[in-house]
This record gives C-alpha cells, sequence and structure tokens, in this order.
C-alpha cells in the first residue's frame, strides 16, 4: 500500500474513531483520551514543514467541525506540526535514522526515541488545547492535572496502536 493511500485512510479512521468512539468514552472529568494527533505524528519523517502544517490543520479542523470547538484542536495540531522537525532532528542519530519505514514508528526510531517522541509532542498538544478549552488559569493545578493525565492516557493507546497495527523486524 502506498504511503499516501495508507496515510489518507488514517487520517479517516484517526477522525471517526475519535470524534465517534473516545469522545464517548468517560473515565474522569480529568482525563481526555486524544489519539486523533497521532496522525500528525505518524506523517513522514521527509514532509516538508507547509505540508505538515497543511495536513495537520485539515486534521485540526476536521475535529474542530465534528466537536463544535472553534479552531482549539487546529491550533494545537498546527502547533505539534511545526515543533515536530525539531524534536525529530533533535532525537535522531548522527546521520539520520537508517531504515527502510518512511515515517516514525517503535522499529524505526527505536522504542525508547519512539516514546520520548510522542511523549513530548502529546504534551506540548496537550499544553496548548487544555488552556484554550478551559480558558482560565485560575486553577492552574487542576489545569496541570488534566494536561498530565490526558497526556499519560494518549501516550498508553498510542503504545496500543503502535503494538496492535505495526510489526517488528
Amino acid at each position: 500500500m502506498s504511503i499516501l493511500l495508507r496515510n489518507i485512510i488514517r487520517f479517516v479512521l484517526l477522525l471517526l474513531l475519535q470524534v465517534f468512539v473516545l469522545n464517548n468514552i468517560l473515565l474522569h472529568q480529568l482525563v481526555g483520551l486524544n489519539l486523533y494527533m497521532l496522525f500528525v505524528l505518524l506523517l513522514p519523517f521527509n514532509l516538508p514543514r507547509p505540508a505538515l502544517m497543511l495536513l495537520a490543520l485539515l486534521m485540526g479542523l476536521g475535529m474542530d467541525m465534528f466537536m463544535n470547538t472553534m479552531g482549539m484542536h487546529a491550533a494545537a495540531c498546527i502547533f505539534i506540526a511545526y515543533l515536530r522537525p525539531f524534536i525529530i532532528n533533535i532525537l535522531s542519530p548522527q546521520g539520520g535514522f537508517e531504515t527502510t519505514q518512511k515515517t516514525p514508528s517503535m522499529t524505526s526510531m527505536g522504542v525508547s526515541q519512539f516514546l520520548t517522541y510522542i511523549a513530548i509532542l502529546v504534551f506540548l498538544h496537550n499544553l496548548v488545547y487544555f488552556p484554550l478549552e478551559v480558558f482560565s488559569f485560575a486553577s492552574f493545578f487542576y489545569l496541570l492535572l488534566k494536561i498530565l493525565l490526558s497526556t499519560a492516557a494518549s501516550i498508553l493507546l498510542i503504545v496500543l496502536y503502535e503494538l496492535l497495527f505495526f510489526s517488528r523486524k
């Protein structure tokens, strides 16, 4: 399957999974299950930044249209799309990732680097999204706890996704 077709299918499936399944699961008021940003995280390494930011905008606007959140998801997705190349450059070994795969995964990056990569970007996504959602810093510790717990839950979902849909070498 081509990379383009795989990313189109991933876009649609992650958007629908987030809107119709994960947003209807209520664990606690402090925990938000977000998996849709995985589309941005798993885009190819060599994708130019403008294309990356445009695809992140499309995913964010798709979420905003379904959830009626007026640009909050789009802002968070564009933020992580902008920072993604910097994070990949920081985490990549000297000479870059030597792999036949062209997208970030546990097999292409290694488990520890992939976990670091998703942890940083999911945390940054939540750091932008939840203050926009709450729109107040009055309850700072509540907001911080919500960001941390939602980040942990999202990382767990991403690892489960990675283990289910990608095989090891």
